[in-house]
């Protein structure tokens, strides 16, 4: 068995080399048909400021709210057994073209420097509507599940697109990354049980950020007056029975607007100093788990609109040691989490963070993905420590605006050394050297 585990590593280290070379020349051409002559940008991100003062550390204490368990239980009662992730993939109903199959508009929307090893492109009968990607995460355990790889994309509709009843929902794209150059995907329904665990409503949020951390999934949302994330467990995905636009329970069975699972929230947590709001707690706007501590953290960034004059917030919380804790931040004996710790940040516009320490390093650096200030067009790639900040530069003008358009997440996967993220439509990976020697 040992053996036959060797090779199949082998192969998929081998079919993912073959991937990286085919898809080099796509991508390099890809980035041929972008014109590097915009104007040089001269914001400078500059150095974290640490935020120590308690006032000022007050602002990101979240509440634990956890859905009890019997309610949990009524639904999957209900609903029939609840079942994995491993089922939700057996039933993949849509593909991702490797890059050399995508449009060129496609490929203009990678990154310039560093420039994509792998991109996709997702199927079109997902991105023609109102659907938009904008977060992604790998598992702790680098996305290792049985025989699959797994990488989670969150997607939000649009609020003035499509049809009424499905504005604003949130999804979640379950990739089967396991053959580099074959990737598969199936969609489930984000919801919240409502009336005591005999129904449930969809998510109506924008999921920016998530975060995969053994079996819990956590997600920003903008759902409630002091909501900050939503909790996900993903042995408790749940079978819909009725094909409708409706979502909940209906005659017959229940709904889900189409999608054949749904995934049912656990919990929350909620900013005690209430909503979000620049003099009070920060608005999560992308996440990331950083496996460079023990154990793991949860990282957090502020979001704010590009161009902003308002100094953003980063910032960290502790992730439980054990299984045996129902929600996945370190709390307190009340279920508070306070963060470890926190920083400005001159960077407007983020929407993908990341903290990584390098070999030889004295301290972590955080790395940025930054929308452009005008609506269009590439955005910026900044690494910033307490010391000093820098932008990745590209074109002869030595322009920041380099990163991906439409900048989305950032997930690191320690197995295959790359960084997973998005442009407004495609995911794609960038080697974490390659990423760091960007912003040397």
């Amino acid at each position: 068995m040992k053996h036959r585990g060797r090779h199949r590593r082998r192969r998929r280290s081998a079919a993912l080399r073959a991937v990286l070379a085919g898809t080099a020349l796509a991508l390099t051409a890809a980035a041929t048909l972008i014109s590097a002559s915009q104007a040089q940008v001269t914001e400078d991100s500059g150095a974290l400021k640490p935020l120590t003062s308690p006032a000022d550390t007050a602002r990101f204490r979240l509440q634990e709210h956890m859905v009890p368990a019997r309610e949990l239980d009524r639904l999957a009662a209900g609903m029939g057994r609840p079942v994995g992730v491993d089922a939700v993939l057996a039933g993949a109903d849509r593909t991702l073209r490797t890059a050399d199959d995508c449009s060129a508009d496609d490929r203009a929307s990678l990154p310039l420097s560093p420039a994509a090893a792998r991109a996709y492109c997702w199927d079109p009968a997902d991105t023609a509507g109102g659907w938009r990607p904008a977060s992604v995460t790998v598992s702790d355990d680098d996305g290792a599940r049985g025989a699959h790889r797994v990488v989670l994309a969150g997607w939000t509709h649009g609020t003035g697109t499509g049809r009424p009843g499905e504005r604003g929902l949130a999804r979640v794209a379950f990739v089967d990354a396991h053959d580099p150059a074959h990737l598969a995907y199936r969609s489930v329904l984000l919801v919240v049980p409502v009336a005591g665990g005999r129904d449930y409503r969809g998510l109506v949020s924008d999921v920016s950020g998530m975060v995969r951390y053994r079996d819990k999934l956590l997600v920003t949302t903008t759902a409630g007056a002091a909501d900050a994330l939503y909790v996900y467990d993903l042995r408790r995905i749940q079978r819909t029975t009725v094909d409708a636009p409706a979502i909940g329970r209906v005659p017959g069975g229940w709904s889900a607007d189409g999608h054949r699972f749904v995934l049912p929230a656990v919990g929350s947590y909620r900013f005690t100093a209430g909503h979000c709001a620049p003099a009070g707690p920060p608005c999560p706007g992308a996440l990331a788990l950083d496996r460079g501590t023990a154990p793991g953290s949860l990282v957090a960034a502020e979001r704010t609109e590009p161009g902003s004059d308002r100094a953003a917030r980063l910032w960290r919380y502790a992730l439980t040691a054990g299984p045996a804790r129902p929600g996945p931040l370190a709390t307190d004996a009340r279920g508070r989490a306070d963060a470890v710790e926190a920083y400005r940040t001159r960077a407007s516009g983020i929407r993908g963070v990341l903290s990584y320490r390098m070999a030889g390093a004295d301290r972590p650096s955080w790395y940025v993905g930054r929308l452009p200030d005008a609506q269009d067009g590439h955005g910026g790639l900044w690494r910033q420590d307490t010391g000093r900040g820098r932008a990745a530069h590209c074109g002869a003008d030595a322009s920041d605006h380099c990163w991906a358009r439409g900048a989305g997440s950032l997930s690191y996967s320690p197995e295959t050394g790359e960084v997973w993220s998005l442009s407004d439509s495609m995911l794609f990976t960038v080697p974490l050297p390659a990423l760091d020697r960007a912003v040397d």
